[in-house]
């Protein structure tokens, strides 16, 4: 099954500082409760394309998924992009802008399960991994900016 998912976190914080937070995703598990683990693959380049982590995560939902992305394009404080693959496979790509004293932070996210069991409940299971997903955004934009001891003004999903 596949999965286009847009999520856009409104914060009120520098973009400089919240670029540097999601930029070390080595730190996640520390502030956002859903990552469980994050190891480092591959260093890549000075940098950092090529750079290779293992995700862990789990949401409200009673299974854990385990991917790794390889970052393929960075533009400091403008995007990450990364290939998918494990549990999903796909894109991923987090962009970065401001807005007076405001960061928006879009993350686009366009993969598919690979799991069997995920793929053969594909009509049940949907609307509830898109749900758990969605959460997890949520969670994790509050997160953030209670770790920046900011306000998260807005949280939106847009599924393609």
């Amino acid at each position: 099954m596949e999965y286009n998912i847009v999520t856009v976190w409104h914060i009120e914080a520098p973009l400089e500082t919240v670029y540097e937070l999601i930029s070390q995703s080595l730190n996640w598990p520390q502030w956002w409760c859903n990552v469980k683990s994050v190891e480092e693959i591959a260093p890549g380049d000075t940098k950092g394309i090529g750079n290779i982590r293992r995700y862990t995560w789990q949401g409200v939902l009673p299974y854990r998924l385990i991917f790794d992305i390889c970052v393929t394009h960075i533009e400091p404080q403008v995007v990450i992009e990364g290939i998918v693959s494990g549990d999903l496979e796909g894109y991923g790509r987090w962009s970065f802008s401001s807005h007076e004293t405001m960061t928006i932070v879009r993350y686009e996210w366009l993969v598919r399960t690979t799991s069997f069991w995920m793929n053969l409940l594909e009509l049940f299971a949907y609307p509830l991994i898109k749900w758990n997903h969605n959460l997890v955004m949520r969670q994790g934009g509050k997160a953030l900016a209670h770790k920046l001891n900011s306000r998260l003004i807005q949280v939106a999903h847009y599924s393609r």
